[in-house]
Parts: structure tokens; C-alpha cells; sequence
């Protein structure tokens, strides 16, 4: 699998990781041995990178992840942290930290955690000088080896990018989402900054495989969290309405290159984004974590899809993304 440096950590990854919500919580039901079989699938098949958070099962995928990664140290493991409590700004400060790290890293089984990202704060922690100074403190102090930032909005990233010692931005970007492209993806590549690429298949949507008659589980974030009842509606379906969602899968299935999925070309779009560092689709067993690896392999699409992918986006999803996030 290719890979490409992953900001200012350094460290090398394959482009097509692994994101691990789905192994703690959310999308229903996922057994141990099932989230263990979907690990080794994706790393056999290239992945170097897993994203997980400290909240996701409320430790279950921290935990899962890091006895697995004991088997394979050449991985580089993500956390996030910052949702254990309310989400407002006096609750980022040195104390939080060190208690929130402390059990990411006793879930992980390691001393030092190779990336911890901020996980989706409230805008003003972004313009905080203590909460990076207290981040600096835990990496002079080798808690964390690198932190980054998980972002809900463009302004939210820009402003992290400036800061010198945040190594990765992690935001939404997908067919559905292209407002990161005008601004976030040229200033992360002039600063050095990682790009982590979420939610890349919308919640599913762009996985082709739903219709007007899909349900979810009720404890599945797509039936509870549709209209943001629980956390920021931006990640569930990337805030796109199910229905237009749908509409928009149908205008770019024809675009879909022979011999791929509609995943596959939704994963390979935006891996052909100048500055993306590594995509992380999730994945509930062996076959999606291979498929989504696959895709890594897809030839660059041409320009003429590209713009293709930019119309359909226009035209539907736009009006009721663009301006929001």
C-alpha cells in the first residue's frame, strides 16, 4: 500500500487506515472476535494506521485495538480524547489531560500514546494557549509521542494549523463534504500538517448500499443521531438528508470505474486530494476492512470524474452542507 507521511508526526502510514468507532459503540452490535478478524483483515491487507477514542464503547475499542497491537508494533495507534465529560471549555486543562491520558494508555497497554487528538472541542479550546501548552507538557513529558486535533468545522482547523506543535488536523471530508478543499487542504500542506480523512463514506451512504427502505439498529448513531439528538449531526451521513444523499449516490454510481465499488471509488476520491495523509473508513468485519483496503490500489481518477463528483455536489448537497461546517 502506498504511504505518505503523516504530518508533523513523521511517521510514515499506509493511506487507507482504519477508524475504530465501529468496534466500540454506535453502529450496533460487533463481537471481540469479530473486531479482532477485522483487524487482522485490514492490516494484512496494508493498513498501518487505527483510529480510536478513549469514548468509543467507553473504552472497549481503546481496549481491543491495543491488545491487538501488542502482535504488531509497526502500527501507528490514534486516540482522542475530551468527551468523557461536558463538552465546554473550562474542562480542557492540565488535570483532565493527564486523567484522560492516563486511561488511554492504560486501555492501550502502552506508556506512550503515538497520537492523541482533541476530540471535536467547543471552538474556543482551538485559541487556548494553556491547552496546547498543556499538551506540549505531555509530550516533553513522553505521555503522548504527537497531538493533533479532531475538528467539526474548516475555521475550527485553520485555526489549529497555526499552531506549531498540532501534527494532524482530523476532519470530515468525503464527496459529500468538499468545503475543505478551498482552504484547510493548502494550508495543512504549507505548514506540514497531517490530514486525517473521516466519515469518507458519509455514515455509509456512499457505500452504494443503501435505499429508501434501509433501517439501522436503535443503537445505531443512524437512527438516533439523524437529526443530532446526541452529538453533531455533521457525523451522521455528514449532515446530508438521507434522501439526497441517496439522490446524489445514483448521479455518481455511472462514474464508478469497472471492477470497483462504489466505496472504492468514493475511498480513491479522495485519496486523489492533494494533502489527504491517510483516509480512515470504518469497518464491522473482514470483508469491508479488505474492500476499503483495496481501494488504495485504484488508479488516480481523472480529472474530467473529479469535476463530475464537484457537479453532483453542487448541485445537491451544497445548499445544505457547504455553509454549516
Amino acid at each position: 500500500m502506498e504511504q505518505r507521511v503523516l504530518g508533523r508526526t513523521g511517521r510514515r502510514v499506509g493511506v487507507v487506515g482504519l477508524g475504530a468507532w465501529q468496534l466500540g459503540a454506535d453502529w450496533g452490535q460487533v463481537s471481540e472476535d469479530d473486531a479482532v478478524a477485522t483487524l487482522s483483515a485490514a492490516v494484512g491487507d496494508g493498513v498501518t494506521f487505527i483510529d480510536t477514542a478513549d469514548v468509543y464503547g467507553d473504552g472497549r475499542s481503546e481496549q481491543i485495538v491495543g491488545r491487538f497491537a501488542k502482535a504488531h508494533p509497526d502500527l501507528t495507534v490514534a486516540t482522542k480524547m475530551g468527551r468523557r465529560m461536558d463538552q465546554v471549555p473550562e474542562n480542557y486543562v492540565m488535570a483532565n489531560f493527564r486523567a484522560w491520558n492516563e486511561r488511554s494508555r492504560r486501555n492501550l497497554g502502552v506508556d506512550t500514546v503515538d497520537l492523541v487528538q482533541l476530540h471535536c472541542p467547543p471552538t474556543p479550546v482551538y485559541s487556548s494557549d494553556a491547552v496546547f501548552d498543556a499538551l506540549d507538557t505531555l509530550v516533553a513529558e513522553e505521555k503522548i509521542a504527537a497531538y493533533g486535533v479532531s475538528v467539526e468545522t474548516c475555521e475550527e482547523a485553520l485555526t489549529a494549523i497555526a499552531r506549531p506543535g498540532v501534527a494532524t488536523v482530523q476532519i470530515i471530508l468525503n464527496a459529500f463534504r468538499l468545503k475543505p478543499l478551498e482552504r484547510v487542504l493548502p494550508a495543512a500542506r504549507e505548514a506540514g500538517v497531517g490530514i486525517i480523512a473521516r466519515v469518507p463514506l458519509a455514515s455509509g451512504l456512499l457505500s452504494g448500499r443503501y435505499d429508501e427502505n434501509t433501517t439501522f439498529a436503535p443503537d445505531d448513531h443512524r437512527t438516533f443521531n439523524r437529526h443530532g439528538e446526541s452529538f453533531d449531526v455533521g457525523e451522521t451521513f455528514s449532515g446530508v438528508d438521507f434522501r439526497t444523499g441517496l439522490e446524489a449516490v445514483r448521479r455518481l454510481a455511472p462514474l464508478v470505474p469497472e471492477g470497483a465499488t462504489m466505496a472504492q471509488f468514493a475511498l480513491r476520491w479522495i485519496l486523489d486530494q492533494p494533502g489527504v495523509s491517510v483516509v480512515i473508513p470504518g469497518a464491522r468485519n473482514p470483508a469491508q476492512a479488505a474492500a476499503n483496503a483495496a481501494a488504495a490500489a485504484l488508479p488516480s481518477l481523472p480529472p474530467e470524474t473529479l469535476q463530475s463528483v464537484r457537479d453532483v455536489y453542487d448541485e445537491l448537497i451544497r445548499p445544505q452542507v457547504h455553509d454549516r461546517w
